[in-house]
């Protein structure tokens, strides 16, 4: 049995992907989180399994530490906001870029035989062509896109010159359960549950017709558990982790008031920078590489995600 670890792994996604790898027969896992933006209760329910580091991934001789007998890195750890990323870019480009060089260097000093990185689909920028197929030209439109392409060449070269076997997954808007609400650069639809349940209105930026494939994390989690099994000729690639269907934040607030049965009209806000119009994947590398093979629908993972935010407000 391989031994895995996960970066980011106290974190949203991150702590999903971990309890995904011991369901599916990991004896432990290692996670590696500063605690910035993860919390540990993300991991309570898993918490005798898990081997914990408060590490930062800006720590190289921490994060080499870690990952002494590991042979799978899934490396989630980010500062993930494109606003916050036009603000305050030092911090995230420090994390963003120079934790995952630090990481990738980690991984070969200690034998690691794979690294499967969080990519983001705001490497496409803007482009008005959907859906966003891998080999289409990027047009990163803020800090944190651009960092986070920087990562995918990185882990490209990795591969090509150090023979660490690395993939890409553009993460297309995750959503799902333990979403962190509590900030002003939180995921949209995180916010949106947080206000259904206060009958309040939330603020959409824009005039609401922005689109975006919203991806339940479970479906996330399972793409990159197939990522950790396929051939080495699957490596050294870029794929997109979305579900291929686009939804518009008018949409979504619309279904989270059907699903409560209230009408509570939203308030709107000037367009903010650095955010694209429209967001979909082409799956196609993915379903036909990975195996990739979305299971829930939108309404599906808004119902799971409502419930579990209603259970632990």
């Amino acid at each position: 049995m391989s031994r895995f670890l996960v970066t980011g792994g106290a974190g949203f996604i991150g702590s999903a992907l971990t309890r995904g790898l011991l369901a599916q027969g990991a004896g432990r896992v290692v996670v590696v989180d500063n605690l910035t933006s993860g919390h540990e209760r993300n991991l309570d329910e898993i918490r005798g399994n898990v081997d914990f580091h408060n590490t930062d991934i800006r720590d190289y001789d921490a994060t080499r530490a870690a990952m002494t007998g590991v042979d799978i890195v899934f490396h989630e750890a980010a500062i993930p906001s494109v606003p916050r990323s036009i603000n305050d870019p030092i911090p995230s480009h420090d994390v963003n870029i120079n934790g995952t060089f630090n990481v990738l260097r980690a991984a070969k000093d200690a034998g690691v035989s794979r690294v499967i990185y969080a990519a983001s689909s705001s490497a496409y920028g803007d482009s008005l062509t959907l859906p966003k197929v891998e080999t289409m030209p990027t047009n990163p439109k803020s800090p944190y896109a651009a960092q986070k392409l920087m990562g995918e060449y990185y882990m490209s070269v990795w591969t090509s010159c150090f023979a660490l076997e690395t993939l890409s997954i553009r993460y297309f808007n995750v959503f799902g359960p333990r979403q962190d609400p509590g900030s002003e650069y939180s995921g949209v639809l995180s916010l949106f549950m947080t206000a259904v349940l206060d009958r309040r209105p939330p603020t959409i930026f824009g005039d609401g017709g922005t689109s975006r494939d919203f991806t339940y994390v479970e479906d996330v989690v399972a793409l990159n558990l197939k990522a950790a099994q396929v051939p080495s000729s699957a490596c050294g690639r870029t794929y997109n982790g979305g579900n291929g269907g686009r939804v518009t934040l008018n949409e979504a607030w619309a279904l989270l008031q059907k699903i409560e049965g209230v009408s509570i009209p939203s308030n709107f806000g000037p367009e903010r920078a650095g955010d694209v119009r429209d967001s979909q994947a082409d799956t196609t590398d993915a379903c036909k590489y990975l195996g990739h093979d979305p299971h829930f629908t939108f309404e599906q993972g808004m119902r799971a995600t409502l419930d579990w935010y209603r259970e632990n407000r």
